[in-house]
């Protein structure tokens, strides 16, 4: 009993190796661009005045703590390399 090899019969791709020229997008103008940037911050949703009260306490408390825990790191390494080094 003879056994045969599974082959695909793939087409090959018209014109390989060649390449075909994309045509570019059409720039877009300067008052279009405006235009469409217009549009945009419409859909967004702007924040309260509490809520960007909120969001900046936060984000500053989490700066100054992530500024403490870098500081006491490099201290703490400051103080490893003196003990070590002298």
């Amino acid at each position: 009993m003879a056994t045969e090899t599974d082959e695909r019969d793939e087409p090959e791709a018209k014109g390989e190796g060649k390449r075909k020229k994309e045509k570019s997008p059409r720039r877009t103008t300067p008052a279009l661009f405006v235009r469409q940037i217009i549009a945009e911050l419409r859909k967004v949703i702007w924040p309260t005045r509490r809520e960007l009260i909120t969001y900046t306490v936060a984000a500053l408390v989490f700066v100054l703590i992530m500024v403490g825990i870098v500081s006491g790191v490099d201290y703490g390494l400051q103080q490893g390399v003196y003990a070590i080094f002298g």
